[in-house]
């Protein structure tokens, strides 16, 4: 799903504030082939980056959301993930709203390189800061989920939920092969996710505004 259709199944209808929109990725490195990539997705998705962010309302609770976008360059994490995300947490934080973020991400972006990476750094400390706050944070993860993302924000929650069968972990299933190690049929899905105490709940995305309606009800 792209991130306008995950958007329109969680919120209320019409209550979607984008932030950030302007915020969009360079070819900082000189990367061959990036900027073309990049133009590529932009009108593939309507997007300028690969997360849509704002504060909606769900189920009459403002609240602060951001959602990723596996069609913009396989919603792989750069620079301007790290700061929608840190902003979006920022903005949570200030004005004491419940926060939802929807991950999708095929890992870092290998063509920005270390500054991709910093964004591990940089939005896990905004989740820290978060924390403290004593506000609600709920990590909704989709399928795949890879990476950086899954080594920070996505981890972080207070509640972590999934869809069922979604993909979630670090190095993908076929890097892990390689180490020649045999991995069980169930590797890095959610299901066994949840047996292993990695996430809370798995959810169809039928239910999903059902769910984060509940959750931010029994927060608030």
């Amino acid at each position: 799903m792209s991130a306008h259709e995950r958007l329109n199944l969680i919120i209320d209808v019409d209550s979607f504030e984008e932030y950030d929109a302007n915020l969009y990725s360079i070819d900082s490195l000189e990367f061959p082939e990036y900027p073309e990539k990049l133009e590529r997705d932009v009108a593939k998705t309507g997007l300028r980056s690969e997360m849509l962010s704002g504060i909606v309302n769900i189920g009459g609770y403002p609240t602060a959301v951001a959602i990723g976008d596996v069609g913009f360059i396989g919603g792989t994490c750069g620079s301007v993930i790290g700061e929608k995300v840190t902003r979006c947490i920022e903005r949570a934080l200030e004005n004491r709203l419940p926060l939802v973020i929807v991950s999708v991400s095929g890992g870092m972006r290998m063509q920005e390189g270390t500054l991709a990476l910093m964004q591990m750094a940089k939005t896990a400390a905004a989740c820290a800061e978060y924390a403290k706050s004593g506000v609600f944070y709920i990590s909704v993860v989709t399928d795949p989920t890879f990476g950086g993302a899954t080594a920070s924000y996505t981890s972080l929650g207070d509640v972590i939920v999934a869809e069922p069968g979604a993909r979630v972990g670090f190095a993908g299933p076929l890097a892990v092969a390689s180490l020649r190690e045999e991995l069980p049929e169930d590797f890095q899905k959610a299901e066994a996710l949840l047996e292993h105490g990695f996430i809370d709940s798995i959810v169809h995305r039928a239910d999903m505004r059902q769910m984060l309606v509940d959750l931010i009800a029994f927060a608030s």
